[in-house]
């Protein structure tokens, strides 16, 4: 599937209040998309390192678990 987009089905898809916004609106709502860029980023990286946690050490949960199981069998 491509993905790319030309010039003119971007501009197709944008909405008239951003096409007729003033330079000052632009830079605006180009500092709301570097923000979101970055959350984004950072929720990518937040999601990785849970990952990578949650392989390298076991559940402290599931531990609580096991040994709650284990002390009813006794």
């Amino acid at each position: 599937m491509n993905k790319e987009l030309s010039l003119k089905q971007i501009a197709e898809g944008m909405p008239k209040s951003i096409l007729n916004a003033s330079d000052k609106e632009i830079e605006g709502f180009q500092q709301i998309l570097d923000q979101t860029l970055k959350v984004r980023e950072a929720h990518h990286e937040l999601q990785r390192m849970v990952q990578t946690y949650s392989g390298a050490k076991p559940n402290p949960g599931s531990q609580q678990a096991g040994m709650q199981q284990k002390e009813k069998a006794y």
